[in-house]
């Protein structure tokens, strides 16, 4: 197959997440900490370890400002006086930031429906004339490596006569009515090979489940989607839903692959998944994360 290349990613942030509120009213979701770095510093991340050359962020009208400052602001102050007390080291994470590929910031075009297809949908122009992207929700973070967003794009380059690819992971049987489950052609998946995606059925039972595999918030896009990413293209709800505009694609007799994520989702998307998260995080990446079993029983008594 000839090359074709993944340089872009949409990460989408354009909610106003009530289950977080009055915090939210303030400061975007995504901006919350996993230990000293906001949500989506570690979903960039994510990016950058595949190969991404530019972002989009799609944020919220207030949110767009706080993106702007915290990935542009070099807050010279600070770096002035770090230096003058001989601390200039701290200074290196900024500079992190600093350093990653382009970032731009935008907010969700008004006059799309509500829905989580709309973000992307809103970030169009930056996309419709590359081979593929990558279209990643802020509520989703992925634990290990590769990441998913790696392991998707290294899938593309393997079969990119695909039009989409799907990232899905593992999950308890009985867990399966939780989520969105894949449904795959041949039945279950199998490293290596193509798995062609029939469909995902929405919160089956554990009777009615086709796999174990869940859809989440990882995908790679062509921009064929945006053929059915439009104001016409709403489904339950009224809303604009991007499962719903894959399913079409492939429906439309273009090729929706599924790969799966051996690395460990978990989500942000409500205050109790957000801690369970950010302890995850701090255990295995903060120095004092191996306090935490200690403090849990000193404070419990």
């Amino acid at each position: 197959m000839s090359e074709k290349l993944v340089r872009k990613a949409i990460i989408t942030d354009a909610g106003f997440a009530s289950r977080y509120l009055p915090i939210t009213k303030t400061i975007p979701k995504a901006m919350l900490p996993m230990g000293n770095r906001p949500i989506m510093q570690f979903v960039i991340e994510e990016c950058v370890e595949a190969g991404i050359e530019e972002i989009i962020i799609v944020a919220t009208p207030e949110g767009k400002p706080i993106y702007e400052d915290y990935f542009n602001n070099n807050v010279n102050r600070i770096r002035k006086q770090l230096a003058a007390q001989g601390k200039e080291d701290r200074y290196e994470l900024v500079q992190q930031v600093l350093d990653y590929p382009k970032i731009i910031v935008i907010t969700q075009d008004p006059s799309l429906p509500y829905g989580n297809g709309s973000p992307f949908a809103s970030a169009k122009a930056f996309v419709e004339h590359e081979d593929a992207f990558l279209a990643i929700y802020s509520d989703d973070i992925v634990f290990g490596n590769p990441g998913a967003a790696k392991t998707l794009v290294d899938a593309y380059y393997q079969h990119n006569d695909a039009a989409a690819i799907i990232m899905a992971e593992e999950i308890p049987r009985e867990e399966v009515s939780k989520y969105g489950i894949v449904s795959l052609q041949d039945g279950s998946y199998h490293d290596g090979q193509e798995n062609i995606l029939v469909n995902i059925v929405e919160k089956p039972s554990i009777e009615e489940a086709p796999s174990n595999l869940a859809s989440y918030g990882r995908y790679l896009l062509t921009p064929a989607i945006f053929d059915y990413l439009t104001v016409s293209g709403t489904g339950k709800d009224g809303e604009l839903w991007t499962v719903d505009a894959i399913e079409k694609l492939k429906q439309s007799g273009k090729k929706v692959l599924v790969v799966k994520n051996d690395s460990k989702w978990m989500t942000t998307g409500d205050p109790e998944n957000y801690f369970k998260a950010h302890l995850k995080f701090v255990m295995e990446n903060e120095k004092y994360g191996s306090k935490i079993g200690e403090w849990v029983e000193e404070i419990s008594k």
